[in-house]
């Protein structure tokens, strides 16, 4: 028997593979069949609870960017002085309105934000509220609220110009930052209608819902309005406790029984509780029992049958294939080789034959893309002023500056030197986060001795992502190209934004956001168009639009690979905010 199996390449297959197919098919049946209820509840279950912690990351989410936006509220400038000042100034009101309102509208989830003065001057806020009711909210829980920093109120109304807002409102005072004393209170409130749609919008089972309950297992959201504000225990008599930051429990019996599972929010202790009838995996899995027997049942009939069949044609080809790669040199191109079939080894020979010439293609591309880069670096160094001699020229003028005490001349100068420094670097491409925002500080420097009283530039950098590098000469254009074609074309002063923060595995994230004039839709399509053109198909008409975008697109795309483009969104006549993302390597890590 054994020598019968070992003169047929075709025998020991075909016994082989049936052997290894029917038995796996036969005992993936029994086993399926024994765990199919228990799997499929298990699934509905961990899927019920991977989306109670996705929505949980949403909320988490807003909470934290809502407490760093009372935070920086707290302390900007404009507002600090118009809380401090004890006459009313209608310029200064009018502008921090102005303000107030254009972060709400940047916020989908904000209802409002309301700037209250201790001493009862005119309120600051971006919506107009004809009846509050958070003094009464205040009032009940004042305890809490003195007690704390910041303060998360329960569900309450407000009766605003734009209708009947549900909302839960953060507090916190408002201390001036020179003397700490007592100024007013700062609340920003979470529209409850977008919680809701974040609860209804999460993929829940469609027979089932979701809610949001508070420290006390009220109803703060759910896609009925009738249970908001309510205990649950209310709601549903005889409900459980929920122990523990998450779990499940069961509620009901018979056909009436339901799922319950729970997952805290951890900065708040808010539970958001999702509820699944049992009806829904016990009907999953009385189809996926009938799926699985009848998967089984056919299995093992194609399974001898194409085994058998293509055993017959495999075995040929094969030995015609290995009698014509065993001579293959390596370090010569691949061969291509005769096809005369058009079965799998028919098929497997095409794909070789594909896969030298993508190879080919592949080391072309390879290098073309090598000459791309050094052209794009040498394209953006040359964009730059970079003569050596120039910047010896300005040293001297720097210490000719310093002798005869004028300061300004001097900081321009030096500024000017250390932008020419940064430039030429000696060659390197890469240099750390912190130069390059130097080196973004210093342009920004010259252009406000240059246009005094026109813009003004604000950085906000991770101080984790300061030594790690990165692609040299590209926060600098960014800003140069909302100076010239977002602020100076509109009137009054402007401002520019440049984010850099870590965004998690995708590595570091920049943004340079301005406050404009925007682009126009046909106009933004347009510059996103010739940011991906070919680089020979540039040299044509309008090679000079967009060239600094275009450039730091294609050294971006050079380096890092497609996903590290620009990515540019605007609105006329709000601004312009242009992103990127830098991934985080070995290298840079």
């Amino acid at each position: 028997m054994k020598r019968w199996f070992g003169k047929s390449l075709k025998r020991k297959l075909s016994m082989l593979l049936l052997f290894a197919i029917l038995l796996p098919l036969v005992l993936t049946g029994v086993a399926s069949y024994q765990i199919a209820i228990s799997l499929t509840e298990e699934k509905a279950k961990q899927a019920g609870m991977n989306t109670l912690r996705q929505i949980a990351d949403k909320l988490e989410f807003i909470i934290q960017d809502a407490e760093n936006m009372s935070l920086f509220l707290i302390g900007q400038r404009d507002i600090q002085a118009y809380l401090d000042d004890e006459q009313e100034d209608v310029v200064r009101f009018t502008l921090n309105v102005g303000f107030l309102t254009n972060l709400a509208f940047s916020k989908k989830y904000i209802s409002n934000i309301t700037i209250t003065h201790d001493k009862g001057k005119p309120p600051l806020s971006n919506t107009t509220v004809l009846k509050s009711g958070l003094p009464e909210v205040l009032k009940a829980n004042e305890q809490a609220y003195r007690s704390s920093t910041r303060w998360w109120s329960p569900l309450y109304e407000n009766q605003t110009t734009e209708g009947l807002k549900r909302v839960v409102s953060l507090v916190r005072p408002v201390r001036s930052i020179n003397n700490f004393k007592p100024l007013g209170t700062v609340s920003i409130s979470v529209d409850e209608a977008e919680i809701s749609r974040y609860l209804t919008g999460a993929g829940w089972e469609k027979t089932g819902f979701v809610l949001l309950l508070d420290q006390n297992n009220r109803v703060l959201s759910s896609g009925r309005q009738e249970w908001l504000n309510q205990t649950v225990s209310d709601i549903f008599p005889g409900f459980g406790e929920l122990e523990g930051d998450s779990g499940m429990l069961n509620y009901g019996t018979g056909k009436e029984q339901t799922t319950i599972l729970y997952h805290t929010v951890p900065s708040l202790q808010w539970k958001l509780v999702g509820f699944i009838p049992t009806q829904i995996y016990t009907a999953q899995s009385g189809y996926v029992l009938m799926v699985t027997a009848l998967a089984v049942g056919l299995g093992l009939l194609l399974a001898a049958g194409l085994v058998l069949y293509f055993v017959q044609w495999v075995t040929k080809p094969l030995t015609r294939l290995t009698q014509n790669m065993k001579d293959i040199n390596p370090d010569e191109p691949i061969p291509h080789f005769e096809v005369r079939s058009t079965d799998e080894v028919g098929l497997l020979l095409r794909s070789y034959n594909k896969l030298s010439d993508r190879i080919q293609r592949l080391k072309e591309q390879v290098q073309k893309n090598e000459a791309m880069k050094k052209e794009a670096d040498i394209q953006a160094l040359q964009a730059q002023i970079n003569p050596h001699f120039l910047y010896n020229t300005l040293s001297s003028i720097h210490w000719i500056a310093l002798m005869n005490k004028d300061k300004q001349i001097a900081e321009m100068v030096g500024a000017l030197s250390d932008f020419l420094r940064f430039s030429l670097n000696k060659g390197e491409e890469f240099c750390p986060v912190q130069q390059e925002v130097a080196h973004a500080q210093n342009y920004v420097y010259i252009q406000a001795i240059r246009f005094p009283g026109q813009f003004e530039v604000e950085f906000y950098i991770d101080p984790a992502m300061m030594q790690l590098p990165m692609l040299k000469l590209l926060l600098q254009p960014l800003i140069e190209n909302s100076i010239i074609h977002g602020i100076q074309k509109k009137q009054g002063k402007g401002n520019v934004y440049v984010h850099g923060e870590l965004a998690g595995t995708l590595g570091m994230k920049f943004i340079v956001e301005d406050t404009g004039i925007g682009i126009e839709p046909a106009r933004l399509r347009e510059i996103r168009r010739s940011l991906t053109v070919h680089e020979g198909a540039s040299r044509g008409k309008g090679t000079k639009f967009s060239y600094g975008l275009r450039n730091v697109h294609q050294r971006l795309q050079l380096h890092y690979g497609h996903e590290s483009g620009l990515v540019i969104e605007s609105e006329p006549g709000k601004g312009t905010a242009i992103s990127f993302i830098i991934p985080l390597t070995e290298e840079t890590t």
